[in-house]
């Protein structure tokens, strides 16, 4: 699929917790995000390089998971396009919304397995004061230890990735740049991009039995050595660390994951200098065997990382 563009960048991700203090608590003091402003619901975060006023929007709610997936238009008429091209695709269509602190309006559409996106163009862009404010002039605030530099991606569920990466390319332009091909004919996982990162979203195929449901959110690092940092900052602080450090085979990345304390999954990541650059690239296939000889260094994968997502699924007694 040739590239579209229409579409800048994953912007931020609402996360709901049933744990709203504890989870706060986690994302400023132990994960390293900064606390750019409140209101009634919600705090709005993003990392020390982030230029928007929120890349993670955590808000108080009965249950986990992912309450919307938001990407920012590359301009006015972009956005006017992808609208456009949403009403025409068949999919549920939510309509335009008023915008929040962190965004101007937005309008908000629905794929076939329950999650929310939004696209938008008008934004607020953070404004660092006092000991936020960079000794660098390229970087967006000051920042401390191990601290995350930005939004990177997230993985939802789905029972259907073949139909989830046709809402993707119909609704967003997105193409896909690895994917894993099952024995069974099914597609096990896509990786979306809607620029020249290697991914900004994941979609693998659902196996707890959910809908609609999230597999993690993730921040980028500098640097390797800021995730084994990292690790041990979670080690002190009590934090589940559920797999890693270690590497991806696919993408390549180096990961950690952990669960924030409501059960929201979470990673911190560094892809290194990967970008796709190539204008015709062909998706990288991952067949079944592939997968099953583990990640890239030969960690098997834990059952909980194919099973765990939010919200948690109610098991029958």
């Amino acid at each position: 699929m040739a590239p579209c563009f229409d579409i800048a960048h994953l912007a931020h991700v609402e996360m709901y917790t049933d744990k709203f203090e504890e989870s706060l608590d986690f994302f400023t003091r132990v994960y390293g995000l900064k606390l750019s402003g409140r209101d009634d619901t919600s705090a709005y975060l993003r990392a020390w390089d982030d230029y928007e006023f929120c890349s993670l929007k955590l808000t108080r709610a009965d249950a986990t998971g992912v309450g919307h997936v938001a990407y920012r238009a590359s301009s006015p008429e972009a956005l006017e396009r992808r609208v456009k091209a949403i009403l025409a695709s068949g999919y549920k269509v939510i309509g335009w919304i008023d915008g929040d602190l962190s965004h101007g309006r937005a309008f908000r559409f629905e794929d076939p397995f329950g999650h929310v996106f939004e696209i938008y163009w008008d934004t607020v862009k953070y404004q660092a004061k006092g000991a936020d404010v960079p000794a660098l002039k390229n970087t967006a605030s000051a920042f401390t230890g191990a601290a995350p530099r930005r939004l990177d991606h997230l993985n939802l569920l789905s029972s259907d990735v073949s139909e989830f990466r046709r809402f993707m390319q119909t609704c967003l332009g997105s193409r896909v740049t690895e994917m894993i091909q099952l024995d069974n004919g099914r597609i096990g996982g896509c990786w979306f991009t809607v620029n020249n990162k290697t991914y900004d979203l994941a979609c693998t195929e659902e196996h707890g039995g959910g809908v609609g449901r999230l597999h993690h959110v993730t921040y980028a690092t500098d640097q390797r050595e800021d995730i084994l940092r990292a690790a041990d900052i979670f080690l002190q602080n009590g934090v589940h660390i559920e797999t890693g450090p270690h590497k991806h085979a696919i993408q390549g990345t180096f990961f950690l994951y952990v669960w924030e304390p409501a059960g929201n999954r979470v990673e911190l990541a560094n892809s290194g200098a990967r970008l796709i650059l190539q204008p015709d690239w062909e998706p990288v296939i991952w067949t079944e065997t592939d997968r099953k000889k583990g990640q890239a260094w030969g960690l098997k994968t834990i059952e909980t990382f194919h099973t765990h997502g939010t919200p948690p699924v109610k098991k029958e007694h």
